[in-house]
């Protein structure tokens, strides 16, 4: 647990807030070992002494307290949410932003906690958001269109009513009255002319922006933040499209399922920021064989996968050791305190996928070839057997 600082004054007051956020996080469904549905906040009773759970948590509840006391934050759900997931470290990247500001500053502020969630906001981007988005371009661009077709029409219509009024003109009699509705006319074509430019113009100005909006989206719907590797759905799309490729071109195609050996004990041993720059760093070697038709992303967690178009399944297979060798003898240094790091390795599964009767059971057979080399000691690469057609 970090310690927090403290102000000196209204020590009342932080009590008094530390007392309200247990009495809200009790709301919010934070119960003791012993509180039910509606159970009353805890008391103390004297000479009773509470499980170390039901301690422990009271504590968390007053760190939070000083820990927004200190920094002046508004006693919100989301300050709430931050100071805790800081203090216990239940995320990494709340953990990490903290301390880096900290680290700068001194102090956050709510404007920069409103920040964070907002950016970790924008990276959880799901198909439905990019739907959503989708829907709002289009019903701008209809909207644009509809106002085309308006502008036209009123146009249309202020030539029809003009060639009417332009006959009378002929008249003398008539001329003064017919001159004094052009002039209205006008004035009043002029008016609705200026009205929808400017709603063609704002509308012309939110679709850029949701246009831009919607290719950030996309972007970051299909990397991975951490490496800059594409990410799982990504990778799915490019092994249907590729396998479609091969077949038309009837060319080899594989793929291979990579994944870092004991990585929990790197990040339990070294602390998660060592585990991001080793997962970084393997990324980067893997990385090294892609080109057009070799493609490499993050499958999850520490697991990564590759697709060979154009390579057999032995070449694949050797060209994934070759990665493996080179990592086996790399030695790694763990940046913040400077001491060697055990040797870091992975194990690999590689299949044909047009051994299979489609491309997601290829990657399911390069995924048991993967598990059975780790079942056999690690650090190897195993082809999986190929199921018949």
């Amino acid at each position: 647990m970090r310690d927090t600082a403290t102000h000196s004054p209204a020590i009342a007051v932080q009590a008094g807030l530390t007392d309200r956020i247990a009495r809200w996080a009790s709301r919010l469904g934070v119960k003791g070992e012993d509180e039910g549905e509606d159970a009353a906040p805890v008391r103390t009773p004297p000479g009773q002494t509470f499980s170390r759970e039901v301690d422990r948590r009271r504590q968390l509840y007053q760190d939070i307290g000083s820990f927004l006391f200190a920094h002046d934050l508004d006693l919100t759900p989301l300050n709430f949410g931050v100071a805790h997931d800081y203090l216990t470290g239940n995320d990494h990247g709340i953990e990490k932003a903290v301390a880096a500001v900290l680290a700068e500053r001194g102090k956050i502020t709510n404007g920069w906690v409103e920040s964070v969630a907002a950016s970790a906001t924008n990276k959880d981007v799901t198909p439905e958001s990019l739907h959503e988005m989708l829907e709002k371009v289009e019903e701008n661009l209809s909207q644009f269109t509809g106002l085309v077709d308006e502008s036209r029409n009123s146009a249309k219509d202020y030539g029809v009513a003009l060639q009417e009024q332009v006959r009378d003109l002929s008249d003398e009699a008539k001329a003064e009255p017919v001159l004094a509705k052009l002039i209205s006319l006008t004035r009043s074509m002029v008016e609705k002319t200026r009205l929808v430019e400017n709603q063609m113009r704002d509308s012309a100005k939110q679709t850029r922006a949701l246009q831009q909006s919607l290719e950030s989206a996309r972007r970051a719907a299909e990397q991975d933040h951490l490496t800059g590797l594409p990410n799982r759905r990504a990778f799915e799309t490019t092994l249907a499209a590729e396998t479609l490729a091969a077949q038309a071109a009837n060319e080899p195609i594989s793929v291979a399922f990579c994944d870092i050996d004991h990585f929990k004990v790197v990040n339990d041993t070294h602390g998660h920021e060592t585990g991001d720059r080793v997962l970084k760093f393997v990324s980067g070697l893997l990385a090294k064989v892609s080109n057009d038709k070799c493609h490499v992303a993050r499958h999850g967690g520490e697991e990564f996968v590759m697709l060979f178009r154009g390579k057999t399944a032995a070449e694949a297979c050797a060209m994934v050791d070759a990665a493996r060798a080179d990592l086996a003898t790399r030695s790694l240094v763990n940046r913040s305190t400077g001491t060697r790091m055990e040797r870091v390795t992975f194990s690999a599964g590689v299949a044909n996928v047009l051994a299979y009767e489609d491309p997601r059971a290829a990657l399911k057979a390069a995924d048991r070839a993967l598990y059975l080399a780790k079942e056999h000691g690690r650090n190897r690469v195993y082809l999986a057997a190929e199921a018949p057609l």
